[in-house]
């Protein structure tokens, strides 16, 4: 089996993989849809949005490589290292379709993520890193479909029948709780801000809040009340489920290194 690799101790990678595993994680997940969507359209609509997220985690653990100085490629930084070394946000590696959550977590997951990402992604364009800025400026426009098909569905369900407003409740007790990690700034955040790589997620808060209550809003859906949970997944603290999907993710390149289609 092919040893993990090691990223250096360095605040620029760790924000940007934080960036990047969110992609990553969250495509892995959004892609157990494939084949099971409810409508032909709706799975190939989900089934494409994992394959954008896939081209911005794959763009950004590129760049990582380089940055790095040790001649990492995409494949090994996706698929190589431990599972305390992914830096993505909890609510991306929750369970979905497989261990029987249904659409409407599906649909209210990605409007949490994509609003996220589409604030981040706006703001990156002007990046002093002029290959990220350069990769903003594509995933931005991606981001924004993301974010306004998620919001047509969870407004589409919240505001529908008494079932499809159930699920949406119960979507949003489950979920909801993960999403204050998503603005849980440290020193790799202070970092980029310092020196103009990008902003802090903690900015991104007051927006994202005001833009996904809106949407809940519209689709007749309160917003549960906060709590004092906060996951640790960007730290590298992950729960139970990571693990698995990773040996899902890893098993061809760790079994079959260097392997060529």
């Amino acid at each position: 089996m092919t040893p993990s690799i090691q990223i250096p101790a360095d605040s620029r990678l760790r924000y940007l993989l934080r960036l990047a595993d969110a992609c990553l994680i969250h495509a892995q997940r959004q892609s157990e849809w494939c084949g099971h969507g409810p409508i032909i359209e709706e799975d190939m609509a989900l089934t494409n949005m994992s394959l954008d997220l896939i081209g911005q985690a794959r763009a950004l653990l590129t760049h990582v490589g380089q940055l790095s100085g040790k001649g990492y490629d995409e494949d090994q930084l996706a698929f190589l290292r431990e599972e305390r070394d992914y830096l993505n946000p909890t609510l991306v590696e929750l369970p979905g379709r497989k261990a029987g959550r249904d659409f409407a977590d599906a649909m209210l997951r990605n409007l949490m993520v994509a609003t996220w990402l589409h604030l981040w992604w706006q703001r990156l364009q002007a990046s002093s890193d002029a290959e990220v800025a350069a990769i903003a400026g594509k995933a931005v426009k991606e981001a924004r479909y993301h974010r306004e098909h998620a919001s047509d569905w969870v407004i589409r369900l919240g505001d529908g029948s008494d079932e499809s407003a159930r699920r949406m409740r119960d979507a949003l007790a489950r979920l909801w709780p993960y999403g204050a990690e998503l603005f849980a700034a440290d020193e790799a955040d202070a970092a980029a801000v310092a020196g103009g790589l990008g902003p802090s997620r903690a900015d991104l808060q007051p927006e994202w809040t005001s833009a996904v209550l809106a949407v809940l809003a519209e689709a007749k859906l309160a917003a549960p009340a906060p709590t004092l949970f906060v996951p640790t997944g960007s730290q590298g603290v992950h729960s139970e489920h990571l693990g698995y999907m990773l040996a899902e993710m890893q098993y061809l390149q760790r079994a079959y290194p260097g392997g060529k289609w």
